[in-house]
């Protein structure tokens, strides 16, 4: 079967958004006021500097470095110990830090309160400890004893049959070494030690380097995470069923991870930490445990698997930075109504682990409602950026910089969300869409990086990951989606079309009906179109041919394979410095004299903060097009 014909008018986007966006504008407007006619906004990413004053009201306990356990730390001269103080903290009572290190670890929590700064002080969370007692050993070898190890193992799923020749599986374990606060890497035994590495025997509770450590400071990880915001009972007070606020901390070399909000259960660093719920369920049976959680100017880093594992509903997480992290940066499991806006997240799987599919952030398990906003996710060559996994819906994922990854905006398994305003820089893929359905992906500009939707034959009997792909569409339900109003940009030395669409071609037969309901009102751009020398325009299956795929290499080309869209598109052989107004030097809004896009439906212009209904130029900026 041909693909169908693509209708031009815009009712086919209106009606299917009416409902994916109607409580989930609501959630966006109420959240924070939208950024101006800009995306991305910029900045301010990250976090900021703050004047944290003492609450007038409610219980306040200071708390320092130096504080006293036996403490009262109701006043600012005389703090008590944050362990203390978190075991006494009742709903509303608020934790003011002074400045300085705390080398602490396993604060279990079960309270809705405030821990913030003190002033512009600068509280420091450690997980690590120093360490002193060295024994030289022969060949520049250095051995000291410890006994706070975290030997782990790879998830039951990862394949060592596949990844083993790549991936030591030392490098699963949660412990970390820094040697004058560079972080070492691990290695397999002694002799292939050097003045940056650091190997453990976690039988004989021995470390091992191959620097002098004489003078220096060597800090090797005594806790697994810093502040547990747990479900249980704990200090002799039941779950509150309210979310901390934390603001204004750094949160730094912790094992296994630096912050968790839990959800009806415990997890070990040993156990799946997803599998809430299993299988297809009733999100008003899940993330109501813990709900309300605002993480906001935070700094977190060095933790060795994850910055954090964050479970239920009206979770915050703004204005912070999460950076050189294991698999993940920020993981949200199960969880519905979720802001995550203005953070900069980056160097993600800074050990290199393969086949772990690691993401700097991981939206995961029927999350509803997720939106991912005005963040600046950067240097992640070993990772993906942005990635809803498993049976997620109602997603927004607008004005967000995201810039060398692997797939920048990764959405699987996955059925509703709308993608716009996205500057995507130097990805392998921009955008990557997986066995999912009803992605509408409007007004982002892709430069030197795929726009790609791709369907497969997983969900056909059973699956290496058991019940995740059954939360998704069905194998013939990937279609629905929208590609219009974008700007695509590859300069000479990017070698992959521009965008694809692809499926197995024993599965033609099968799935005839195109991906898309409608591509339309997009503007390539590469240098070699008009003569060509350059690689094909876009790979475009099902088709009717041999073997299921065209591979257009102008626009008159796509149109044909199509079936009729791009009736409003364009292409241009120019290179990314004649378009943009400077890649050079990090600008890539669009110069002047770019025609107009058709307009997108006003719930997507909603979703961008665009006011006008004026035409727009392809791409993410709102700037007047040409007549």
């Amino acid at each position: 079967m041909a693909p169908k014909a693509i209708r031009a008018d815009l009712s086919w986007a209106i009606a299917p958004l009416n409902t994916l966006l109607a409580t989930l504008l609501a959630a966006l407007l109420v959240a924070l006021p939208l950024a101006a006619e800009a995306q991305p906004s910029g900045g301010p990413y990250g976090p900021q500097d703050r004047d944290y004053p003492v609450p007038d009201s409610g219980t306040v306990l200071f708390v320092a470095p130096d504080g006293r356990k036996d403490a009262r730390g109701d006043r600012l001269e005389a703090p008590t110990t944050l362990a203390s103080a978190i075991a006494r903290v009742v709903t509303g009572d608020t934790i003011v830090l002074r400045g300085g290190e705390y080398r602490t670890g396993g604060l279990l929590l079960n309270q809705g309160v405030t821990l913030q700064p003190y002033g512009r002080e600068r509280p420091v969370l450690k997980g690590t400890r120093l360490a002193t007692e060295w024994e030289m050993l022969r060949d520049g070898v250095w051995r000291t004893s410890w006994d706070t190890l975290f030997p782990t193992e790879p998830m039951g799923w990862w394949r060592r049959e596949r990844e083993g020749m790549r991936t030591p599986m030392h490098r699963f374990d949660n412990d970390m070494v820094f040697l004058d606060g560079e972080p070492l890497v691990s290695v397999g035994w002694e002799g292939e030690l050097d003045a940056h590495s650091y190997y453990i025997d976690h039988e004989q509770g021995h470390v091992y380097l191959g620097a002098d450590p004489t003078g220096r400071n060597v800090e090797i990880t005594a806790f697994d995470g810093a502040i547990i915001r747990t479900s249980r009972e704990v200090h002799g007070k039941r779950n509150d069923g309210k979310g901390p606020v934390i603001r204004g901390l750094k949160i730094t070399q912790y094992a296994y991870r630096c912050l968790e909000v839990e959800g009806k259960r415990q997890i070990t660093m040993h156990e799946e930490p997803t599998d809430e719920p299993v299988g297809l369920a009733d999100p008003s049976t899940f993330g109501k445990e813990i709900t309300g959680t605002v993480l906001e100017n935070l700094e977190i880093s060095y933790c060795s698997r994850v910055a954090g594992y964050f479970r239920g509903d009206g979770l915050v997480i703004r204005n912070s930075l999460v950076s050189d992290t294991g698999t993940e940066g920020i993981y949200v499991i199960g969880s519905s109504d979720v802001l995550i806006e203005r953070n900069i997240i980056r160097r993600n799987n800074i050990e290199g682990l393969t086949g772990y599919y690691a993401s700097a952030v991981k939206i995961f398990n029927q999350t509803r409602r997720v939106t991912f906003r005005d963040n600046l996710v950067i240097d992640h060559p070993e990772s993906n950026g942005v990635w809803y996994d498993v049976g997620n819906r109602e997603g927004v994922i607008v004005n967000n910089r995201i810039e060398n990854t692997q797939d920048g905006i990764f959405f699987e398994i996955s059925d509703g969300v709308v993608i716009a305003g996205n500057l995507l820089v130097n990805n392998d893929k921009g955008l990557r869409v997986l066995n999912s359905a009803n992605v509408q992906a409007w007004h982002n500009t892709f430069v030197n990086s795929r726009a790609s939707f791709e369907r497969d034959r997983r969900g056909d009997g059973s699956d290496h990951f058991g019940w995740h792909v059954t939360t998704g569409p069905g194998v013939d339900e990937r279609e629905g989606h929208g590609f219009a109003g974008n700007l695509l940009v590859a300069g000479a030395g990017h070698g992959q079309p521009l965008l694809q669409f692809q499926q197995p071609p024993e599965m033609c037969e099968r799935l005839s009906r195109p991906m898309a309901e409608r591509v339309d009102g997009n503007l390539y751009v590469r240098p070699g179109l008009s003569t060509g020398d350059a690689p094909p325009l876009a790979r475009i299956s099902p088709a009717a041919n041999e073997g299921c795929v065209l591979e257009p290499a102008n626009l008159d080309a796509l149109r044909d394979a199509l079936g009729g869209g791009e009736s409003s598109g364009d292409a241009l052989d120019r290179t990314p410095r004649s378009i943009l107004l400077g890649p050079d030097a990090g600008h890539y809004e669009p110069q002047a004299g770019l025609s107009a896009a058709p307009p997108a439906p006003a719930a997507v212009r909603e979703a961008l903060g665009w006011k006008d209904d004026g035409a727009n130029p392809p791409g993410a900026w709102p700037y007047p097009a040409a007549d």
